[in-house]
C-alpha cells in the first residue's frame, strides 16, 4: 500500500491543510473495515481474548513459517491519560518505545491501546524492530518491519478501544530490548500511557517510524505510550505468566534501563533452568504492575483494581497458564482508615475465582513489611499480618510465595531488611527484587488450575 503523502516543499499553507484534511478523513472512513481488528480495551464487558489477533499478513510481512505457539514476551497495563496530552496528544509526532523481551520467537504482533483517548487514534505508519542494545533509539536495520492491521498499513482505534497487528516474520531474541514505533497524524485526546517505566523511550517531530539511525528521535522520557503488548510465536515457551501487582511489581525502585525488576529476574531464572534441566515450565513472563494499584478500588492516577482490570491485564493476554498476584498493600496504606482484611482476602478470592473460571492457575504471594513508611501504623501492621495470615493458611491461592518471610529483617519482622530495602522503606532494592524472583519455586508455576466444582 502506498503511504499518504503529506505536504512537500513549495506546497501552500492552504493546499497543505485541505490535503491532510482529506488524508484524515480518508483514515476515518476506513475505520469501518478497519475495525475487525479493533475491540474495547475495558476492563469489563467484553471479553478481550475476542480480539482479532494477526489474522493476515499484510503488505511488508510474511505469513509466520516457523512452528511454535504465541506466548507474550513483554506488556505493560494501560494506566491513565498522560497529563498535558488533552489537547494535542501526540499528532504528528512519532512514539518509539523501548520494551525488553523475556522469549524470543519468530515472529511478533503487538497491541495498541486507546483506552483512555476521547477521540479515534488513526495511527497511519507503524514499525518493529530490534533494537541496536546501545540504550539509543537505533535499530538494527534488518530487522525493521512495516507492521499492518487487518493487511493494512493505518488503523483507527476507537475511543477506549485497542487493536493487534498483524504478525510480521522477524527474529527476536530473548532478554533483548525492541522497539515499537507509531506515528498519528492528528490528536485523540489523552495518550494512553504507562508511567514508570524504568525504561528511556523516545519521541520524534513528524514521521520516523522507519528510522533506523534513531538520530530524528530527539525527545525522551520514561513512559510506554500506546504498546500495551508484544507477543511472539515461540518455540521457547509453551505459555506465559502474568505477574499482576502494584509498584513494587511494576519495580518502580529498580535500576532503569537495567531490567531488574522481580518479573524480570524470574524470566533470566525460568530461562537458565530450562536450559540447565529442561523439567522448568516454558513460560515467557509479562509484567502487569501498576504503582499504586489495589485490589479493590480504582483510582484515575494509578489505574482501574485489580478485580476490575483482571479480565483485560491477564485473561486478555496471551496464552496465559499462570497469574502470579501480589496486590493488597495498597489497600491497607492508602485507606484513611483502617482496611478490612476480610474485604481485601475476599477481593483475592475474587481474582482466583476468575482465573480457575479459565483453566488459569494461581501463585499469590504475602505483603511485605513496611515499618519505616510514612504510611505505616499499628493498627495498618495487624491489618497486614491478617491478611497473611489467611494467604498462608486458608487455601486463597493454588500456591503461596512468602515475600514477607524473605524479605523481613529476622531482628524486627515489621520492617525489611536493609540490604533489600530501596531506602523508602516499602519498596526493594535492586537486590531485594532478585531475593523476590528467587523466592519463586518454578514448580509452584506449573500444574493444572483446580476444576470446577
Amino acid at each position: 500500500m502506498t503511504r499518504p503523502h503529506v505536504g512537500g516543499a513549495g506546497m501552500s499553507p492552504t493546499r497543505h491543510s485541505a490535503l491532510l484534511s482529506a488524508i484524515i478523513a480518508l483514515v476515518v472512513g476506513l475505520s469501518a473495515a478497519i475495525y475487525v481488528s479493533v475491540a474495547s480495551d475495558h476492563g469489563a464487558g467484553l471479553d478481550p481474548r475476542a480480539v482479532t489477533r494477526a489474522a493476515a499478513p499484510g503488505p511488508g510481512s510474511a505469513a509466520p513459517i516457523s512452528t511454535g505457539v504465541w506466548v507474550g514476551t513483554w506488556a505493560a497495563s494501560p494506566v491513565s491519560g498522560e497529563p498535558g496530552t488533552a489537547t494535542d496528544g501526540m499528532a504528528g509526532r512519532t512514539v518509539r518505545n523501548v520494551v525488553h523481551t523475556s522469549v524470543g520467537g519468530t515472529s511478533a504482533r503487538v497491541t495498541l491501546s486507546n483506552l483512555y483517548g476521547t477521540g479515534p487514534l488513526a495511527v497511519t505508519h507503524a514499525t518493529l524492530a530490534v533494537a541496536a542494545g546501545d540504550g539509543s533509539a537505533a535499530a538494527v536495520p534488518d530487522t525493521l518491519r512495516r507492521l499492518t492491521f487487518g493487511g493494512a498499513t493505518t488503523v483507527v482505534v476507537p475511543a477506549g478501544g485497542q487493536t493487534v497487528s498483524d504478525a510480521v516474520t522477524v527474529a527476536v531474541p530473548h532478554d533483548s530490548d525492541v522497539l515499537v514505533s507509531t506515528y498519528s497524524p492528528t490528536s485523540a485526546g489523552p495518550v494512553t500511557y504507562h508511567p514508570h517505566a524504568r525504561q528511556t523511550n523516545y519521541v520524534a517531530e513528524g514521521e520516523s517510524t522507519e528510522d533506523v539511525s534513531g538520530a530524528a528521535f530527539t525527545g525522551a522520557g520514561e513512559s510506554w505510550r500506546y504498546l500495551t503488548a508484544l507477543d511472539v510465536l515461540s518455540n521457547e515457551a509453551d505459555g506465559t505468566v502474568v505477574a499482576l501487582g502494584d509498584s513494587i511489581t511494576d519495580g518502580i525502585t529498580s535500576t532503569a534501563g537495567a531490567d531488574l525488576r522481580w518479573p524480570d529476574v524470574l524470566a533470566d531464572r525460568l530461562r537458565a533452568s530450562v536450559a540447565a534441566d529442561g523439567d522448568t515450565p516454558r513460560y515467557g513472563v509479562v509484567n502487569e504492575g501498576i504503582s499504586g494499584n489495589r485490589v479493590l478500588a480504582d483510582d484515575s492516577r494509578r489505574g482501574a483494581a485489580g478485580v476490575n482490570r483482571f479480565e483485560r491485564d491477564v485473561l486478555g493476554r496471551t496464552n496465559v497458564k499462570v497469574v502470579v498476584v501480589d496486590l493488597g498493600v495498597n489497600d491497607i496504606l492508602r485507606d484513611p482508615g483502617l482496611a478490612d482484611p476480610q474485604a481485601i482476602v475476599n477481593g483475592l478470592r475474587t481474582l482466583v475465582e476468575r482465573a480457575h473460571a479459565h483453566g488459569i492457575r494461581v501463585v499469590g504471594t504475602t505483603l511485605m513489611p513496611f515499618r519505616g513508611h510514612r504510611g505505616y501504623g499499628d493498627g495498618r501492621e495487624d491489618v497486614r499480618q491478617r491478611v497473611n495470615q489467611a494467604i498462608r493458611a486458608d487455601g486463597v491461592f493454588d500456591a503461596v510465595v512468602d515475600f514477607d518471610q524473605a524479605l523481613r529483617d529476622p531482628y524486627d519482622p515489621r520492617s525489611l531488611r536493609s540490604e533489600y530495602d530501596s531506602g523508602d522503606h516499602l519498596h526493594p532494592s535492586d537486590r531485594g527484587y532478585r531475593k523476590m524472583a528467587e523466592t519463586v519455586d518454578l514448580t509452584d508455576l506449573e500444574g493444572p488450575a483446580p476444576a470446577r466444582l
